[in-house]
This record gives C-alpha cells, sequence and structure tokens, in this order.
C-alpha cells in the first residue's frame, strides 16, 4: 500500500495520520496522533468459522508504560493484567463499532489499538476509536462507516473539544460522543449534576466536531483510493422462516399480549411454543427440505424463532403502544427499597428492587491507605471510591463456572461509580476510602442503573454525607422506518430485542452520568433529546421510592467502621514520624493499635476501630512532631538513668536529657540519689543545641510553670 502523511486540523490541535508504514501484514492499519499521543491501530479479518452464529469481534486496548517513558512494577517488570481503564477503553471502542458491521457478518474481525507515547495534554482513548474506524475501512471490511468519537469537556460556560487532562478535571463534564453518517451512535458521559439541555446542548455539540471528522476519514480514503465495501447480504433459504412463522405467529403474538409481567411465565410460555414447532419439524419426513436444513444448521429454529419474536414484540409496540408486560411506553416498573438488611458489620446496605431485578449494594469504610493505586498511563494515582459489581449466574436462572470480572462487570461498576462520585463528599471532610459492592441477585433489565440506586441506598445507610441521592433509568427505543417509540425502564427482553440501551443516572438537580449503545447505525439528535427528558420523571419517580426509606444519610457511622482523626504536621517532619526504615511508625502502630497514612503535604490520617485508640497515637504524632521552646515546662517521666544524667520523655517519642548538674540546686553525687525510671518529674526546656539535642532542667522553674505544666498534661 502506498505510504500516506495527512495532517488534519481539528479544533486547535492538528490529528496526524500515517498508513502504509507500519504493520504490513495487518489488514489495515494508522498510526493515529495528537501532540505527543500515538496510537497505533490495526484491523484483521479472517474467513468466518464453522457454527458461527454472531460476529465474533474482538477489540482490544493496549497500553505500554513506555508511552509515558515509565519501567512497570513488579518482579518481571513487563505489562501484566490489564488495569480497568485499559478495559474500559476496550469497551469504548467495541461499543461504535460492533453496529456498524453488517448483521449477517460472521467472519472473526480483530482490531487492536495500542498507545505508543503519551502526551499528558491528549487522551489517547477517543483517538483510538476513530483510528479503528479507518483501520477497518483500510481493511476493505464491510462497514456502515466512516465513524469517529470526540471528548467533549465543559470549563466555566464553553463546551472544549477533545479537553487535556486537566481541562476534564476541573471541569463539570467529560462526555465522549462516537457517531456514523447517519446519527449519534453511542455517548458515555459523566457530569457534575447538569441540567438536561446542557447534556442535550454537548452531545450537538459533540456530533458536529463528529461529521468533520467523519468527512475528513472519507477525504483520506478517497487518496488512498479505498472504497467502501458493499456486500449484498447472503441469500437465505426462506422455506424454514415460512413454516415456522405459519405454525407459531398467531400463539407468540397471543402470549405478548397477555401482558404478562412475570418474565418466567412469559419465557415458559413462549418455550412451549417453540418446542411444538421443533417437535413439529421433528415429525416430518427424513427428506423434507425443511427438516434437512434444520438438522443441518442446528440454531436455525432458535434463530428464527428469536426473529418472529422480536418482529412481533416490535410491532406491538408501534401500533399498540403496549409493551410485553402491559405497561405503557413511559411506566417504570413497581419499585421497592430496604436500608440495613445486613448486620452492623457491613457498614452500609441497601436492597433495591425494580420488577424482577435485585441489587444488594454493601458500603466499606476505609483508610486513606485503602485507596487504589492505578497503575496506569493516566495521571490518576489513587481512587478513592470503588464500585464493584458482581453478575452470578445465578441472578438469571443459569449455571456456569464464576470467574474473575469481564468487561461488562467492569465496565458496569465504571458506570455506577461514575454516576456517584460527583455527589460524594470532599476528602477533607470526610477522609474515608470507601468501596461499594453491588451484588446483582437477580436480572431483568438495567442492573447497572439498580446499582447506582442501591449504592446510594447503602452509602446514605453508611452514614456518608453525600450532597445528593442519586438514581438512574434505562430508556429504550423501537425504530421501524420513520415510526420511533421510546420506552422508560427497559427490561431484558426490550433491552435484547430493541435498538437502544441509553443509561440515564442523576439526582433531583441533574445528571452525573450517560451511557448510550445503540444497535442500528445512528439516531438523530431529536430522538436522544426526547430519550433524555423522557428519563427525568422516571429518575425523580424512582428518587421518590428510594427517599421514602432513608430520607437521608445518617448521622452516626456503624460501631464496627474504624474511626479516622487527622492532623497536620510540618510536611519536613514526615521523615521524622516515619523513622528509619519505617521503625517509629511501626512502633507508634504497635503500641496503639492504630493505622496510619501520612500524605505527602504533612495531613495524618489514624484510623482505628476503637476512637481511645486513634486519640493516643495523634498524641504521640503531635508529641513528636511539636516544636519546642527555650523556657517551655513540662512534665515528663525519667526513662532511663546515666552516669552523668536522666532521659526524660517530655511529649510521646520525645526525649530530653537532665545534666547531673541540672537535677537540683545543690551538688549531687550521684543521679539515683535523686530520681528514679518512671518517676514524673517537672522539667524545663534549658538548650536546643545544633543536633537538635534537647537539654532539660530542673532549676529555675517558677511553681506557676509547674502548676499549669500538670494541668496541661490532665488535659
Amino acid at each position: 500500500m502506498t505510504e500516506l502523511n495527512k495532517s488534519i486540523p481539528f479544533y486547535g490541535r492538528d490529528i496526524r495520520l500515517t498508513m502504509g508504514l507500519l504493520a504490513p501484514q495487518a489488514g489495515g492499519c494508522v498510526l493515529i496522533q495528537s501532540g505527543d499521543t500515538a496510537v497505533l491501530v490495526t484491523a484483521t479479518r479472517a474467513a468466518a468459522r464453522e457454527g458461527i452464529d454472531f460476529l465474533p469481534l474482538l477489540v482490544d486496548y493496549e497500553e505500554r508504560l513506555y508511552a509515558a517513558g515509565r519501567i512497570p512494577g513488579g518482579f518481571l517488570r513487563r505489562e501484566g493484567r490489564p488495569p480497568e481503564k485499559v478495559t474500559l477503553t476496550s469497551r469504548l471502542i467495541d461499543r461504535p463499532l460492533r453496529p456498524l458491521f453488517p448483521s449477517w457478518l460472521r467472519d472473526d474481525i480483530q482490531v487492536v489499538a495500542t498507545t505508543l507515547s503519551l502526551d499528558e495534554n491528549v487522551p489517547p482513548d477517543v483517538l483510538a476509536v476513530t483510528g479503528a474506524s479507518i483501520a477497518v475501512l483500510q481493511a476493505q471490511i464491510p462497514f456502515q462507516g466512516p465513524m469517529a468519537a470526540v471528548r467533549v469537556g465543559l470549563v466555566g460556560d464553553d463546551f472544549i473539544i477533545n479537553p487535556t487532562y486537566r481541562q476534564i478535571e476541573i471541569g463539570d463534564l467529560d462526555l465522549v460522543v462516537a457517531g456514523s453518517p447517519d446519527g449519534v451512535i453511542m455517548v458515555e458521559a459523566g457530569a457534575n449534576q447538569l441540567s438536561e439541555q446542557d447534556i442535550i446542548e454537548a452531545i450537538d455539540f459533540g456530533y458536529e466536531a463528529v461529521q468533520d471528522l467523519i468527512a475528513k476519514q472519507q477525504e483520506v480514503l478517497a487518496e488512498l483510493g479505498i472504497t467502501i465495501v458493499q456486500v449484498d447480504p447472503p441469500e437465505v433459504d426462506s422455506r424454514v422462516e415460512d413454516f415456522i412463522t405459519a405454525k407459531t405467529k398467531i400463539a407468540i403474538k397471543e402470549v405478548l399480549a397477555k401482558g404478562l409481567k412475570d418474565k418466567n411465565e412469559r419465557d415458559a410460555a413462549l418455550d412451549v411454543i417453540k418446542a411444538e414447532v421443533s417437535e413439529a419439524i421433528a415429525a416430518l419426513p427424513e427428506d423434507d427440505p425443511i427438516r434437512v436444513i434444520t438438522t443441518e444448521q442446528g440454531k436455525i429454529i432458535d434463530s428464527v424463532f428469536k426473529d418472529i419474536t422480536k418482529k412481533l414484540m416490535r410491532r406491538q409496540i408501534i401500533e399498540d403502544g403496549v409493551r410485553v408486560d402491559g405497561r405503557k411506553l413511559d411506566e417504570v416498573r413497581p419499585v421497592s427499597c430496604q436500608v440495613g438488611i445486613l448486620p452492623p458489620r457491613v457498614h452500609g446496605t441497601g436492597l433495591f428492587n425494580r420488577g424482577l431485578t435485585q441489587v444488594m449494594s454493601t458500603v466499606t469504610l476505609g483508610s486513606p491507605g485503602d485507596a487504589q493505586e492505578m497503575d496506569d498511563l493516566h495521571p490518576d494515582e489513587q481512587k478513592r471510591y470503588m464500585h464493584h459489581y458482581n453478575f452470578p449466574p445465578y441472578s438469571v436462572g443459569e449455571t456456569r463456572p464464576m470467574r474473575s470480572p469481564g468487561r461488562r462487570e467492569i465496565g458496569h461498576g465504571a458506570l455506577a461509580e461514575r454516576a456517584i462520585v460527583p455527589v460524594l463528599p470532599p476528602k477533607a471532610q470526610f477522609p474515608y476510602v470507601l468501596r461499594v459492592v453491588s451484588e446483582i441477585l437477580s436480572s431483568n433489565g438495567s442492573t447497572s442503573m439498580g446499582s447506582v440506586c442501591g449504592s446510594t441506598l447503602a452509602l446514605m445507610d453508611a452514614g456518608v454525607p453525600i450532597t445528593k441521592p442519586v438514581s438512574g433509568a434505562a430508556m429504550g427505543l423501537i425504530k421501524d422506518g420513520d415510526e420511533v417509540r421510546i420506552l422508560t425502564d427497559i427490561q431484558g427482553i426490550e433491552d435484547f430485542l430493541g435498538d437502544m440501551d441509553f443509561k440515564v443516572a442523576g439526582t433531583d438537580t441533574g445528571i452525573t452520568a450517560l451511557q448510550m449503545d445503540m444497535k442500528i447505525s445512528g439516531l438523530s439528535m431529536q430522538v436522544i433529546e426526547d430519550a433524555i427528558n423522557q428519563a427525568k420523571p422516571a429518575r425523580i419517580h424512582i428518587l421518590k421510592k428510594m427517599l421514602a426509606v432513608i430520607p437521608e444519610p445518617r448521622k452516626e457511622l456503624s460501631a464496627f467502621a474504624p474511626r479516622l482523626m487527622t492532623v497536620k504536621i510540618d510536611p519536613d517532619l514526615i521523615g521524622l514520624v516515619i523513622g528509619p526504615g519505617g521503625k517509629t511508625i511501626k512502633g507508634i502502630t504497635e503500641q496503639t493499635g492504630a493505622k496510619i497514612d501520612i500524605d505527602d503535604d504533612g495531613t495524618v490520617t489514624v484510623s482505628s476501630a476503637n476512637s481511645e485508640s486513634a486519640k493516643k497515637a495523634i498524641t504521640i504524632i503531635q508529641g513528636m512532631t511539636r516544636k519546642l521552646n527555650e523556657g517551655d515546662v513540662y512534665v515528663g517521666r525519667v526513662t532511663r538513668i546515666i552516669q552523668i544524667g536522666a532521659f526524660v520523655e517530655i511529649l510521646p517519642g520525645k526525649e530530653g536529657m537532665i545534666h547531673i548538674s541540672q537535677l537540683a540546686d545543690y551538688r549531687v553525687g550521684k543521679v539515683e540519689d535523686e530520681v528514679a525510671v518512671g518517676d514524673e518529674v517537672v522539667v524545663k526546656v534549658r538548650e536546643l543545641d545544633s543536633k537538635g539535642r534537647i537539654n532539660l532542667t530542673r532549676l529555675g522553674i517558677h511553681p506557676d510553670q509547674a502548676a499549669a505544666a500538670r494541668l496541661s498534661q490532665e488535659k
């Protein structure tokens, strides 16, 4: 392929494309750069495997720490298991790509995006999404593109295209918009309680920029002489579909029209119909074409039955405005909530039910040292709020091996985390590290939004002073030609057979998180606006149900939650508190039983299940770091005696020495004649020498000074 270098001016920062230079055996390859961030994106296609009845698309995003001039930690000194951010970026690339491949395509397709260089002003993820579109088109894979993505930030009153990490951090919006020539195809956002109108304007602003990138891609393809592949779908023998339709259409339509609210009852009724048509096919002569086809294509009955059910369900919604469970289009399923269902050793619990979806969220309060260290390319070094999502097989009545969290679990946890972060109290007010775990006990649609609701309940039950409670709802879509119906609070079958899954979370003030995924090639801004606006009353309705159970955060933490106390010390004295090899801080921990964390700014946080232990540790640290002045008077305790004097601990962890000549106003023959180890003595700081040693005296102390020192000690 001819080498091409192309620079695209784009909102004040060029995007540079290099093709034909790298990875010559990949189907398509582009090095996409902006600033000093460079991402290599490849797309490769292999022949379809026998028996595959879905699109086996594999999208991998890779980060190399050399991109930021760093060497990996650990024994092996090489990249290991991908951090969560890497997994989330893989999903970010996959979600707008997948719906643009033809539904009939069964070839193996792999897209690999690798960040080779990182500029901290230019996040690589949206570059990788756009690069994936270029690589796929270059590989001549059937694809309804081009597709592109941009990030939108909001700093002050101004929207910014592709903001820097710093602008994202200080702004009120972090929005990624991906689109095709047909419209918006993916949205993902975290927001600081922005209004619906602000979000709509931001998406519209982002899609305008996406259209610019799509047009530039088309120019590049023309320069390279690459045309978008148009392949007709393979011919399908309609005899099986006609047979199954004739046998099942009326029965399926009757089941869907009953408005059964019980998913299991509806599924059982549909299973009976499918079993009957399978038996009818099995009863056909062995040489009957329909029986031969279904024997050769083992999954064809399930596939055709699903397609018939999908068409009838969608037609019922479009024509009658009635959903399979009898609800109106904008109606939310029954909601119920509970808190505190587990013993107080679990610091907070929330149980959220919406229809058959049930989520139990728990909160654990930890000390600053429990924060998660972020071992990836991005600037954030620690995370003090972690949201983990578990989806066991029993939640959908299935059996399968239990594995470590997959992409779906990580993605849903990240979405719920993003929804809650804007309402968390600042670290200065509430220094705890928070871990929320959402256990999906039963799933029938929108478990991620159920996690948001359950977690809000759990946080309030734990006594976390969140600024506002957050709820969420998932919106769906049925589109047939020009006919569009938006569905509120979609359940499993409506997600599975529908065209959109649009999750909206927020407070009664505004939106905190969005995530929209499409199964069609694009959506107009008008439909997106209608969906966002329709989500608000659903969100408020759910919020009222939650607040009826717990109207505000509890005033007291669980008795089993750690108690945190903080004190500020001079940063220059951090080494003194830690001690050589951590010896001093370990000694304080052993002595008090408290856990101690020290920030670089000198903030010391002490945590203990026992507040007295925490107070004792704080007292020791304050004593060690307290500035001494000559003439200060203290009540101390003799710790050891040597020939020329006695050592006295005047503050926790801080000792001075009384020379034998300073023990009394007369000549002392032996130190032991005046003091013994363990004696309490009143002393004055006589001198702080150049080596930092504290010289004490018992001479020249006024009775009022001694009385004040004793009173201070008692306090």
